[in-house]
């Protein structure tokens, strides 16, 4: 066996080992001891405990971090499960037993990513079964929260809307991890809602996350590895995932807007996602990776293209002619759907008002992108819409169960995420 495998094998064998499982329930923890029977009161209470491999199970309820930070670190390779019942005798994270993942607007409080997630030795990282919703870590404009703010108000004791997302993974060499079965939103980063990033010949999965309603890039895929030679890059798998509503960073930034995004040096798989309602696009290959592979995705509501290499802007039918770095690009579609989303958000996001809409739509290259079809999509009558030089509407608050409704099942039976089956 090569050394350095004999190395990562012998690794994870005393992780194995050494590993234990915690249990955690807002409901009726206390103290530190984190067993089934005596739960923590909450993640933050016991991660100076964790360690590489160990296993977090956590109950249903509404968690705000130690002290309401509104964010948990975890600097070691752990497995992090969420949607258990109080007792942890059954599991239903989109459902009965949500465990949700938010905090509270206050100068003290955190505004980085809601969870960090740090491997350092290897051993099988994962996320899954959890709702991150940072509505109520977000600094609005009036109680209405139709439109965010970032920047604080010493005298009112607010802080800026977080510019980070809700996970940060960082998953180490030779390593895998998962990202599954977790709902993303209302979070306003510069970088990703959901950031995964791997080094040299990590693997990560991110599978059935339900991503919306978030500013800057629904899914960011980032590699810390740099070989000069191309050998060791990280792998990435992409799938299943439904990614709707990402907002550019503010009404007039460059930059924000993508279902999808990722370094150069990486390799990616993405098959049966929905990329849709990118104030910019769905996926964005500004920085040019070449081993790329899309397919069986579907693509809608993108304001100027489905995907982009560098300054190339494609989309859906023009990839096996226009896509230069996909290595394959089979069976994309474009279609339009019908997003089961709440009537009052529906309305909200299609009349919102841009400063650059109109510049936006005449420079548009991607499919289902006129404001009437997307009207249609989200159930509401056609009209005729004036543009408007200010934005009234920014990143408003979405609930849950709205959001959980849109993602609730796969689109044309096929495309994106489903609820998890309990």
């Amino acid at each position: 066996m090569h050394a350095r495998l004999m190395a990562s094998f012998v690794v994870l064998l005393s992780t194995a080992a050494l590993a234990e499982e915690y249990f955690v329930s807002i409901g009726r923890g206390k103290g530190k001891d984190a067993t089934k029977e005596k739960p923590a009161k909450d993640l933050g209470n016991i991660t100076a405990k964790l360690k590489d491999g160990d296993v977090i199970n956590i109950a249903e309820g509404v968690y705000v971090g130690r002290d309401e930070t509104g964010s948990d670190s975890v600097p070691a390779s752990v497995k992090i499960i969420g949607g258990w019942a109080d007792d942890f005798s059954k599991r239903d994270p989109w459902g009965a037993h949500k465990t949700i993942f938010t905090g509270v607007n206050v100068m003290s409080g955190s505004t980085q990513y809601r969870l960090i997630v740090s491997g350092d030795k290897c051993a099988d990282m994962l996320v899954d079964g959890i709702v991150f919703d940072n509505g109520p870590r977000n600094h609005y404009q009036t109680e209405k929260e139709l439109v965010i703010l970032r920047r604080a108000d010493a005298v009112h004791n607010l802080n800026a809307t977080p510019e980070s997302g809700a996970i940060k993974f960082e998953v180490p060499s030779n390593c895998t991890g998962t990202i599954s079965n977790n709902v993303v939103l209302n979070t306003a980063p510069t970088g990703g809602a959901i950031s995964a990033w791997a080094n040299q010949d990590a693997k990560i999965t991110i599978k059935n996350n339900l991503v919306l309603n978030n500013t800057g890039e629904g899914i960011f895929l980032q590699s810390k590895w740099k070989p000069r030679d191309g050998k060791g890059l990280p792998t990435f798998t992409v799938v299943d995932n439904t990614v709707l509503f990402s907002w550019k960073h503010d009404p007039i930034a460059t930059y924000g807007g993508n279902g999808l995004k990722f370094d150069q040096e990486i390799q990616l798989t993405a098959s049966n996602n929905v990329f849709g309602f990118g104030d910019y696009g769905g996926v964005d290959n500004i920085k040019l990776a070449k081993k790329i592979t899309l397919k069986d995705n579907l693509f809608t509501g993108n304001r100027l293209y489905d995907y982009r290499e560098f300054n190339t802007s494609v989309k859906v039918s023009e990839f096996e002619d226009e896509a230069d770095q996909l290595v394959a690009s089979t069976g994309n579609v474009s279609a339009e759907i019908k997003v089961p989303i709440g009537e009052a958000f529906a309305k909200l996001y299609a009349g919102r008002k841009e400063v650059s809409r109109a510049a936006v739509d005449a420079k548009a290259k991607a499919a289902n992108n006129g404001a009437n079809a997307l009207r249609g999509m989200l159930g509401l009558p056609l009209q005729a819409n004036a543009v408007a030089d200010d934005a009234e509407v920014w990143l408003p608050r979405l609930g849950i169960d709205d959001a959980i409704r849109a993602g609730s099942a796969k689109f044309e039976g096929k495309y994106g995420c489903q609820k998890p089956s309990p």
